[in-house]
């Protein structure tokens, strides 16, 4: 609902295309517009630019995304294929988890760091609390997935896996309204200019 009343009220109404959501999923897929403009990374969290921000936020970026595959497909294996967890190290839903999970640690780290490091006084101190918290829940998120896999055939297995969907539970209940949410609006943002900006 967000997303269409931006969008709507982001311009004129429009019939969008598909080249136009593609290219608008493609720069998505690129986090085309953190490079600084020139191509040589934003000037965050210092005035020198870096490509740190966009680093980090490609690591966040696949790593949730890597998560959100490994969890349906493994909904797959349960449901469809009678497939039953705890599924082998080797298995699909598993390897996707471990590249989502070194993703969701390294990203969130990195762009907690480089939040820390910045200049607070653009940032209103409740804005900040809300970006960190985002950050930290992805990153025990992950952090709690890891632990649950190395320990998941000891008697710690059922305290984990509860502390572990209590920050997936965390994470979702707070999703709306919190810092994810601005993916949602940044690719209405991104589409908005495909449809007004004629391919190049």
């Amino acid at each position: 609902m967000g997303f269409a009343r931006f969008f709507r009220d982001s311009g004129p109404g429009v019939k969008v295309s598909a080249r136009q959501v593609g290219r608008a999923t493609l720069d998505v897929l690129r986090l085309r517009y953190l490079d600084g403009g020139a191509g040589d990374g934003c000037t965050y969290p210092r005035e020198a630019p870096s490509q740190a921000r966009r680093i980090f936020h490609h690591f966040t970026y696949y790593g949730f995304l890597f998560c959100l595959a490994s969890t349906t497909v493994a909904a797959i294996y349960d449901n469809f294929l009678g497939l039953k967890a705890p599924y082998p190290v080797g298995a699909v839903p598993v390897l996707l988890g471990i590249a989502g999970g070194v993703g969701l640690l390294v990203g969130p780290a990195g762009l907690l760091v480089l939040k820390l490091r910045s200049d607070p006084g653009p940032n209103p101190r409740s804005r900040m609390v809300m970006d960190v918290t985002f950050l930290v829940l992805l990153f025990l998120t992950s952090a709690t997935g890891f632990l649950l896999l190395v320990l998941r055939a000891t008697a710690a297995m059922g305290t984990l896996l509860a502390l572990h969907l209590g920050f997936v539970l965390g994470l979702f209940a707070t999703l709306p309204y919190g810092k994810f949410v601005h993916a949602v609006y940044r690719f209405a943002a991104l589409l908005r200019y495909a449809v007004e900006k004629p391919a190049s």
